[in-house]
């Protein structure tokens, strides 16, 4: 195991105050950081560590055995070394294949991002609704469930992008790609019939978010877009309570660590320390192949 501190203050759980918890939120890259910003409006006390499994990226091209054997080994080894009160999985295609196995083999509570179809379904009028996902989590037979589940009357447009979650990293590092290239991931999900066209949009990766205004800017009409991380934090707060009073998260309360870091730019630092992660380690978990 090799831990490198890049910048920012070092961990020491020791200094933790008791009543407040340890909140772990992980994804396969940056776009859980649009989780964690929501779950810090609702917890500004706690103490974060936010997990990114650079070194795994993307998991889109993961087989669902290899995502399952390589999430669960990087959340033993996060969860000995941080000792999480809760887990955050901001990653809709860890948790449409994963979750099963991880409540299975930790006892620590596991709050998990699934596409957000029932919602989508309830905010339509057209019935025309478009689920943006990445190939995995449109695959998933968990999404297929969820469809038939809580949008049975809807038309519901499953797009399974390859290149947007990459396209999300490069956003946030300061390197965004053109607006033709988003507009051709993009435009699978405008769909128009008979009945109507598409109204609702649910971004089904955390990634996505990342990119929200340069597809509400290019969008060929409007639409409501569905970004689950809300939700999210209201779940983290029903299941360990509101924030602690008389308790205030100080630099030292909230790190990054990354599985590679090999990606880490000044800018992503910049990016990081911007959200409320000033501090960034890296836990060295090469991807094995084979």
């Amino acid at each position: 195991m090799r831990i490198d501190l890049l910048a920012g203050a070092s961990y020491n759980p020791a200094v933790m105050p008791s009543p407040v918890p340890t909140i772990l939120v992980f994804d396969s890259g940056l776009g859980g950081l649009t989780v964690f910003s929501e779950v810090l409006k609702a917890r500004p006390d706690a103490r974060f560590v936010y997990a990114g499994d650079d070194a795994g990226f993307p998991y889109g091209r993961l087989s669902q055995e290899a995502l399952t054997a390589r999430v669960l080994a990087v959340m033993e080894r996060l969860i000995g070394l941080y000792d999480p009160q809760l887990v955050v999985i901001a990653c809709n295609t860890a948790s449409t294949a994963v979750l099963p196995p991880l409540r299975e083999r930790f006892s620590v509570p596991f709050v998990g991002t699934v596409p957000a179809i029932k919602p989508a379904a309830l905010a339509t009028k057209t019935g025309y609704v478009t689920v943006l996902a990445t190939p995995g989590t449109v695959a998933r037979d968990y999404t297929r469930d969820l469809i038939d589940t809580y949008a049975g009357g809807c038309r519901v447009n499953l797009v399974g992008s390859r290149r947007l979650a990459g396209f999300a990293e490069a956003e946030l590092a300061g390197n965004p790609v053109s607006d033709a290239e988003l507009l051709d991931e993009l435009l699978p999900c405008f769909v128009e019939g008979e009945g109507g066209r598409t109204d609702v949009v649910a971004l089904s990766c955390t990634h996505y978010p990342l990119l929200l205004p340069r597809f509400q800017k290019l969008a060929p009409w409007p639409v409501t877009w569905i970004d689950p991380a809300p939700a999210i934090a209201r779940r983290v707060t029903q299941l360990i309570g509101p924030p602690v009073p008389g308790h205030e998260a100080d630099e030292n309360e909230a790190i990054a660590v990354f599985t590679s870091g090999a990606g880490i730019t000044s800018a992503f630092r910049e990016a990081l320390t911007a959200k409320g992660l000033p501090a960034v380690l890296i836990e060295d978990m090469p991807l094995l192949q084979g």
